[in-house]
């Protein structure tokens, strides 16, 4: 660009950043994504600015496998949730089979289940010394593993299969969300047009759920880029497991956030793909006819099919363990609540629920103000913020750390030099510097969440809102969260389990003797006591069942015109139409 042009165009950019400094909306939704990203920055900054040559050792020896197991973990769970999510989610809304209302909450059990109880549930299952192997050993009279193939549960595989068990309900609650939320007119048309069912799935349903489904498939790769306690127990070499490597062993925070960053690089290469292959299509509903869907009456082979579709992801990501953990917890129960169990369950359930609504209400601003206009400034910031949640917790709990120590000091130093009295530490090692690392972390679940419902709301209906003189806070209020209340609270619903789940961010920000129930599981099951600490994890596995529930519920409500508890109501029959 020359000078005459930059100078042609300074009216304009002074106009543009004049608008933004005067729009609330969207400078709020700037501030709180920037807040939201410090922790980030702070650890960016430690990659790029490193006190030793850690890089060149760990770029010529372990970076090119961790790049290679990273990216088959996460291929294979994207894959494996993408099915079963989107699949399940299809079955239970649009088809009618034995047990499909059951199916519509149920299928969201293992959502409450930490990916690392999961892991440690079914190793004891399923290796040599487990039960599944001694019965078959005793069946088929085999003395040795010499004598059989089993496959090894410790293992990438075994990785993949654990955590596509835990985390397909991401994509399957943001799914069936949107598969609810469409309108019935482009359905009838598919079927006017001699389309069957499977055609209109793939044709016309499954591209209109398109934004919601990339984002839940993102929020699964996010966290598999972020899981430890699987991959460091099953051993598998992923960035993640490298990190906590070089920053425990190594005693390298620096190298620790290097790796991180490439974590970043990640996720900023999902995003941008995404939005290449979109190439600036839009997905909003143009008719208001929301009326009853239509529904497909399975019978036969087919019914069976779909039930056990749905039913295999529930037994095996939430009645099995489910099962072992009651098991254990029976028979340890008066160890377990003679302790302080109940004061670590309160504090779980406090930070998650504070969390979820300051998770929930930025995301919403965030969401909102880039929406009316923020602009590419913004649209970047708030995409940026959302990168937290790729980043090991541990390792944003120290970007935590960073500018909060900096923020004491500056309060100390002032109170010093103003009063002459020190403050000390107001707010390092306290429950704020928790709730704070939780919100840089989780935000991009709400604001990922949100701005998918918002997404599916077409832009005429705003102008039309606005012509008739609505503001946009009543525009938000009147208009749109009545509209998306499924995908607010869904948002919420995904923000306090996770919480509930968190560890190391937990154990490194929390204050000296305050416990949660991760961290109190963690402790006992880092060190394979998992009967010591089952009820611990049923607790938070129970946590997370009734909100699943009324989530499923109010989600199967949320659609205009629905009939009944959500359930279509015009049966179609599939017996001998072709898939």
């Amino acid at each position: 660009m020359t000078v005459a042009s930059l100078a042609a165009n300074l009216p304009a950019l002074a106009r543009r950043v004049g608008r933004l400094a005067t729009d609330g909306w969207t400078l709020g939704a700037l501030l709180l994504a920037l807040l939201v990203a410090v922790p980030v920055v702070a650890v960016i900054w430690l990659a790029i600015a490193p006190d030793d040559a850690i890089w060149q050792h760990l770029a010529s020896t372990v970076l090119p496998y961790y790049v290679q197991t990273t990216l088959v973990l996460m291929l294979g769970v994207g894959i494996g949730t993408f099915i079963i999510g989107t699949g399940t989610a299809w079955l239970v809304t649009m088809c009618r089979f034995p047990g499909c209302r059951v199916f519509e909450w149920a299928i969201l059990l293992p959502l409450a289940v930490p990916t690392y109880v999961l892991a440690y549930v079914y190793t004891d299952l399923l290796e040599y010394a487990g039960p599944v192997q001694r019965l078959l050993r005793d069946l088929a009279g085999w003395q040795s593993s010499r004598d059989y193939w089993f496959p090894e549960i410790r293992s990438l595989g075994g990785a993949i299969a654990v955590m596509t068990m835990v985390l397909y309900p991401y994509v399957y609650l943001l799914s069936r969300a949107a598969f609810l939320e469409q309108s019935v007119c482009v359905l009838e048309v598919s079927r006017t047009l001699g389309k069957n069912p499977w055609q209109g799935f793939m044709s016309v349903a499954l591209p209109l759920a398109r934004p919601a489904i990339v984002v839940g498939v993102s929020l699964v790769l996010m966290e598999t880029l972020n899981d430890f306690g699987t991959v460091h127990f099953f051993a598998v070499g992923t960035f993640t497991a490298g990190i906590y490597d070089v920053w425990m062993n190594m005693n390298s925070i620096a190298g620790a956030a290097q790796l991180a960053s490439v974590l970043l690089l990640f996720v900023l290469a999902l995003i941008a793909v995404e939005r290449v292959a979109r190439r600036g299509q839009r997905y909003h509903h143009t008719s208001s006819k929301y009326s009853t869907l239509p529904s497909y009456r399975l019978a036969g082979g087919r019914a069976a099919l779909a039930f056990v579709a749905c039913l295999a992801p529930v037994v095996l990501g939430f009645l099995v363990p489910g099962g072992v953990l009651a098991d254990y917890a029976l028979a340890h129960y008066r160890e377990t609540l003679s302790g302080d169990f109940w004061i670590y369950a309160r504090n779980s359930l406090m930070l998650s629920s504070v969390t979820a609504l300051l998770a929930v209400l930025i995301g919403l601003f965030m969401a909102y103000g880039t929406r009316l206009g923020g602009g590419p400034v913004v649209k970047a910031a708030t995409r940026f913020a959302s990168t937290g949640y790729a980043v090991p917790g541990a390792v944003l709990a120290i970007g935590v750390i960073i500018p909060i120590a900096a923020l004491d000091n500056a309060l100390d130093l002032l109170s010093r030099t103003a009063f002459g009295l020190p403050v000390g530490l107001l707010f390092s090692g306290t429950l704020f510097a928790v709730v704070y690392g939780y919100l840089a972390r989780f935000t991009a679940l709400s604001f990922g969440t949100l701005e998918a419902g918002l997404g599916k709301i077409t832009p005429s209906m705003d102008g039309a809102a606005r012509t008739l003189g609505c503001g946009p806070g009543a525009l938000l209020r009147r208009i749109h969260l009545p509209i998306m209340r499924g995908s607010v609270l869904t948002a919420a619903l995904l923000v306090f389990v996770d919480c509930m789940k968190e560890l190391p961010m937990t154990v490194i920000l929390r204050p000296f003797n305050f416990e949660t129930l991760a961290t109190y599981v963690h402790q006992f099951a880092s060190d394979e006591l998992l009967e010591e600490s089952a009820l611990g994890a049923l607790t938070i596995v129970a946590t997370g069942i009734l909100p699943v529930i009324l989530l499923s519920l109010t989600i199967a409500r949320s659609r205009p015109g629905h009939a009944g508890a959500g359930r279509p109501a015009d049966d179609v029959s599939l017996e001998g139409v072709a898939p």
